[in-house]
C-alpha cells in the first residue's frame, strides 16, 4: 500500500495550482455552533463553493492530470462508482481534459447530482442501492472497457489533492490548533490530516453514529465493512474506511467522534437560518460535532467535540450538492 505522505499533497498542490477556487474562510459566532459559553476561535472553511459543490474537485483533477502527466489514460476514458460528490468532481475534470467518463451511482441518489452529472457530459449508470453494488459494476466496466477506474475515496492521488485543503486553511490560519472534518470512506480525512500532522494541527473526525466505518476501523485495529443507516449516507455512506484514512488517524493527532443524524439535520439547518447557507448533510456533519453531548450507549461512544479556552478550530463545509426545498423555511 502506498503511504501518503505531505510530499504527496505538496506535488497535488503543483499539480492543480490555479485550477481550483481556493477556500473561502469566514469566522463564525456561536449562533453557528452550539453554545455561546464556548470559548474558541470559531471558522468555518466554505469548501463547498469548490467547482462542483464539494472538495472532491481537488482529488478528481490531480488523479487525471497525474495520468496525463505519465501518459496512462486510456482511449476508454475514466470511470468511477460515486454517491453523487465524487462523480460530478470526476466528470468535471474529465471535461476540462476532453476526456471521456462514465460514472456509476446507486438507483437512489440525489436527483440534483444526477442531472448535474449528466450536465457535465458524463454517461451516468444507476445501479443498486448502495455505494458498493455501484462500485462492483464500476470494476466489472473498467475490466471490460479498459477505462481508467478512479475512485470516490480510496486512492493516494485522491486523497492527496483533498489534502490541499488543509495546506490553503493553514496559510490562512498559521496558528490554528484544530481542524474538524466529516468522514465518510476517509479520501478528505487522509489528506487532511496527513497535511495536519505536517502543521502540528489536531483533526477531529466526525462520523455519523450508524455510518462509523472509520471509527470501526479504529476499534479493529483494520477497515472492515459496517452497516449504513444515516441521513448523511449519499455523501459519507461508505462501507469501510480506506487503509490510507486508518493509517492517518492512528499516526497523527487525531479525535474520532460520532453524531446523531438529528444534530447533523439540527446544524445543517442553523447554518440556513443563520447564514442561509445550503449544504448537503454530509457537509454539515462536521459542524454536528461542535454540538458536545454524551451518551451513554452500550458501546459507550463518545458524541461531540468541545473546544478548550482560546482554542483556534476551523470545520470545513464539504459539500453542496442539496435540494434547498429540503430546507425548513424560518420559524414564524
Amino acid at each position: 500500500m502506498h503511504r501518503l505522505t505531505y510530499g504527496d499533497i505538496e506535488s497535488a498542490g503543483r499539480r492543480i495550482a490555479g485550477r481550483v477556487r481556493p477556500v473561502a474562510l469566514a469566522p463564525a459566532g456561536p449562533d453557528a455552533a452550539g453554545p455561546s459559553e464556548w470559548p474558541c476561535g470559531l471558522w468555518l472553511a466554505l469548501e463547498f463553493m469548490q467547482h462542483t459543490g464539494s472538495f472532491k474537485a481537488r482529488g478528481a483533477l490531480n488523479f487525471l492530470q497525474a495520468h496525463l502527466d505519465a501518459g496512462t489514460l486510456p482511449d476508454a476514458g475514466v470511470t468511477i462508482a460515486s454517491g453523487g460528490n465524487a462523480g460530478l468532481a470526476c466528470a468535471w475534470a474529465a471535461r476540462r481534459q476532453g476526456v471521456r467518463a462514465t460514472v456509476f451511482l446507486p438507483a437512489n441518489a440525489p436527483a440534483v447530482k444526477v442531472a448535474r452529472l449528466r450536465g457535465y457530459g458524463a454517461e451516468v449508470r444507476l445501479v443498486g442501492d448502495e455505494y458498493a453494488e455501484a462500485a462492483s459494476a464500476c470494476a466489472e466496466f473498467a475490466a471490460t472497457t479498459g477505462a481508467l477506474a478512479s475512485h470516490a475515496y480510496d486512492h493516494p492521488l485522491i486523497a492527496a489533492g483533498a489534502g490541499t485543503l488543509l495546506d490553503e486553511i493553514h496559510r490562512r490560519i498559521p496558528d490554528l490548533d484544530t481542524v474538524v472534518v466529516a468522514v465518510g470512506g476517509g479520501g478528505l480525512f487522509a489528506g487532511v490530516a496527513t497535511a495536519a500532522r505536517e502543521h502540528g494541527i489536531r483533526t477531529v473526525s466526525v462520523e455519523p453514529e450508524h455510518s462509523r466505518a472509520l471509527a470501526a476501523a479504529l476499534a479493529a485495529g483494520h477497515p472492515v465493512d459496517v452497516p449504513i443507516d444515516s441521513v448523511a449516507a449519499d455523501s459519507l455512506g461508505a462501507r469501510r474506511a480506506s487503509a490510507l484514512a486508518l493509517q492517518a488517524a492512528q499516526e497523527g493527532d487525531v479525535h474520532s467522534v460520532l453524531v446523531p443524524d438529528s444534530e447533523i439535520v439540527r446544524a445543517r439547518q442553523a447554518l440556513w437560518d443563520e447564514r442561509r447557507i445550503a449544504v448537503e448533510h454530509g457537509g454539515a456533519t462536521a459542524l454536528a460535532a461542535l454540538v458536545a453531548l454524551t451518551a451513554g450507549g452500550s458501546d459507550s461512544a463518545r458524541y461531540g467535540y468541545r473546544p478548550r479556552e482560546g482554542e483556534k478550530v476551523c470545520v470545513i463545509l464539504c459539500g453542496a450538492n442539496t435540494d434547498p426545498a429540503t430546507l425548513a423555511g424560518p420559524a414564524s
